[in-house]
């Protein structure tokens, strides 16, 4: 395709959904270089991302271009590149998430330095969709999360927990000081675990440093837990492991103990992940499916609550954003170029994929084995 064709169909594609190129509106990209349009045409997303880290385009509301772009389902009237269809057909013949491969994204994304993290996580250092029923800002909305997986579980003080991919340790550190109860937390990511040792210094939490498959290193006299929770972890299981991670959890629990898993999900089944996110932020992640996640539950786990909050994303990936933007104004050193316009397409994007409610979700799942007695939704 030419380059004065490939601009006449992306524009037209545009046009239809009340974007123009060049216009004068927020949400109105402005092309700075002619190959954009065959770019994005010819790679996708992948284009579209890596473009915007060239500097081939900008846009002042990122976050209302995506939500406009989603909102219309205009993705699903274009062609899908070649190279999509490879990565299809290789995560069909291949395990994308084994042990080896899960340690990228924790050497790739969140092995970044400490100071980025915390400037952009806020106080709590929780890196999931925070719950902003009756909050105003992010550290609340953060504690209101936190709070909400504690009361869900029905953690007490004399619970042990099992903490899977446990992040920067906001869970264990808000339930060790909230709740009292002992927590294994468990993490690949060298970065966040010693973080977390520090971060929950003094508290009734263990951080292990390992893959969650690794039970021998976190649970070696195998006794089981009182509740499980992946709080964030289900994006990085991938489809071909969705059910030995189930039975790993069983493994792990007490009789009618429960599991909670807090994750973005998918509203269609999927085997691979959005290429400019695989490449850039999150290599090997792939949200679940409900479909996915509840025909590998049976017959072990009795669906006790099944949440939606996917709406909640948005608020929280916009307060990233602004923590984003002020740490890198404000960064002596300064940030470099292509990757601050890579986390700002990171962050907006994704703000705008929520808020269309039409491309992710956020599902948080407790389910139980062999049924919870008396278990009641808090909502």
């Amino acid at each position: 395709m030419g380059r004065a064709s490939a601009r006449s169909e992306l524009v037209s594609l545009l046009d239809g959904i009340d974007v123009e190129v060049d216009g004068s509106r927020p949400w109105d990209p402005r092309v700075h270089d002619a190959r954009f349009f065959q770019r994005v045409l010819s790679q996708g997303s992948l284009g579209l991302g890596e473009s915007y880290m060239d500097g081939w385009w900008d846009c002042d509301d990122l976050d209302e271009l995506f939500f406009r772009v989603l909102s219309s389902r205009l993705p699903d009237r274009t062609r899908p590149p070649a190279r999509l269809l490879f990565e299809v057909a290789r995560a069909r013949l291949l395990n994308m998430q084994t042990r080896r491969r899960s340690r990228r994204v924790a050497d790739f994304h969140y092995d970044l330095r400490t100071d980025l993290w915390q400037a952009v996580l806020g106080r709590s250092m929780a890196y999931t969709c925070a719950y902003w029923r009756d909050a105003t800002s992010l550290d609340e909305a953060q504690e209101h999360k936190l709070d909400l997986v504690c009361r869900k579980l029905q953690l007490r003080p004399s619970d042990r927990v099992l903490d899977l991919g446990s992040g920067w340790g906001a869970f264990a550190r808000f339930a060790g000081e909230r709740v009292g109860c002992h927590i294994d937390s468990v993490n690949i990511a060298g970065n966040q675990v010693r973080f977390s040792r520090d971060f929950c210094k003094g508290l009734p939490v263990r951080v292990h440093h390992c893959d969650y498959r690794e039970v021998e290193v976190y649970n070696p006299e195998g006794r089981p837990y009182d509740a499980v929770l992946a709080l964030g972890l289900g994006e990085h299981i991938g489809p071909r492991n969705y059910a030995s991670f189930l039975r790993l959890a069983e493994g792990q629990l007490v009789d009618r103990g429960l599991l909670m898993m807090h994750h973005v999900a998918s509203i269609t089944s999927r085997t691979t992940a959005d290429p400019w996110l695989e490449r850039y932020i999150f290599p090997g992640a792939v949200p679940p499916s409900v479909a996915q996640l509840s025909q590998a539950m049976e017959p072990t786990f009795v669906m006790e609550d099944w949440h939606n909050f996917g709406a909640d994303y948005h608020p929280t990936l916009r307060a990233w954003s602004r923590n984003f933007e002020d740490w890198a104004q404000t960064e002596p050193a300064g940030v470099e170029r292509r990757f601050r316009r890579m986390w700002r397409y990171y962050l907006l994007s994704l703000a705008g994929a929520f808020r269309s409610r039409r491309a992710l979700q956020l599902h948080q799942i407790v389910v139980s084995k062999g049924g919870s007695l008396g278990y009641r939704s808090l909502r």
